[in-house]
């Protein structure tokens, strides 16, 4: 099994999202290659936070507890999430009700909001709300805006609390969009922020689809706070396809998996 760097990197990071750890010694026999091209890859993945390096391998990051500040995630994979939004905003059709929460990867998705009509938006997300307020005015497209109320967290720009829960209780959705911190085909959907994720948990609950939007890094990830297991979301919109592995379970699971094009 001789693979290209990308390729074996996928493969690491589907070996331990299957068992939660993986040997340098195991990987370069199952991979036909030097030891020390395996603790290359397990390197750059560790710096980019995929993995954690161990003593002659590397184990799962889970329960992570914090992530870099909005505007320090911003530039992160931006490339992808520029294209994950255009993509993710074609979904969206005139006199749709939708959900955005308060994601670096949602806050593409309304930039792309364009050209349609009585669009209703609910969102917890300060900067998705001034930034589509601003497209309404424009002319971009048509449609009101509602934010959510509660406590505002300046470190995630967003608002959240059990004011924002009784209020999101009134609503129900076409469409909600989650951006969310990891994707695991065994553990589901999770975030970092606690806030945030309970309400992103009770929207899954009031939308008749459930969108979700994540550059590849956070394949085979589980952060902190658990939003809801894979059978909750309809559709993955993503930069690149799924690990070949997650082939059958997506398939069991009903869920859709668009990749964002160029």
């Amino acid at each position: 099994m001789s693979l290209l760097s990308e390729e074996r990197k996928q493969y690491i990071l589907e070996q331990l999202d299957g068992g939660g750890k993986v040997r340098v010694v195991q990987l370069a026999k199952q991979l036909q290659v030097s030891n020390e091209t395996i603790r290359r890859d397990l390197g750059v993945l560790d710096e980019e936070k995929r993995l954690r390096r161990v003593y002659g391998g590397a184990v799962k990051v889970q329960y992570e507890t914090g992530e870099p500040p909005y505007q320090q995630r911003q530039v992160l994979q931006h490339e992808a999430k520029q294209r994950i939004g255009r993509c993710a905003a074609s979904l969206i059709q005139d006199g749709n009700t939708i959900y955005m929460d308060t994601g670096t990867t949602i806050h593409e998705l309304a930039r792309a909001l364009k050209g349609r009509k009585r669009i209703t938006v609910i969102t917890n997300s300060l900067t998705v709300a001034c930034l589509l307020r601003d497209s309404v005015s424009q002319g971009l497209f048509s449609g009101r805006i509602i934010i959510l109320g509660g406590e505002i967290s300046p470190e995630q720009q967003s608002v959240s609390g059990h004011l924002g829960l009784d209020m999101l209780s009134h609503f129900y959705v076409d469409k909600a969009f989650i951006s969310v911190g990891g994707v695991s085909i065994l553990t589901g959907i999770s975030d970092y922020d606690m806030n945030d994720s309970v309400i992103s948990r009770a929207v899954t609950s009031r939308a008749k689809e459930v969108i979700v939007l994540a550059d590849y890094s956070k394949m085979g990830i589980q952060a902190f706070c658990h939003i809801g297991p894979m059978e909750k979301i309809d559709v993955v919109v993503c930069d690149q396809s799924y690990p070949p592995s997650w082939g059958q379970e997506l398939e069991l699971k009903g869920i859709t998996w668009i990749v964002a094009s160029e």
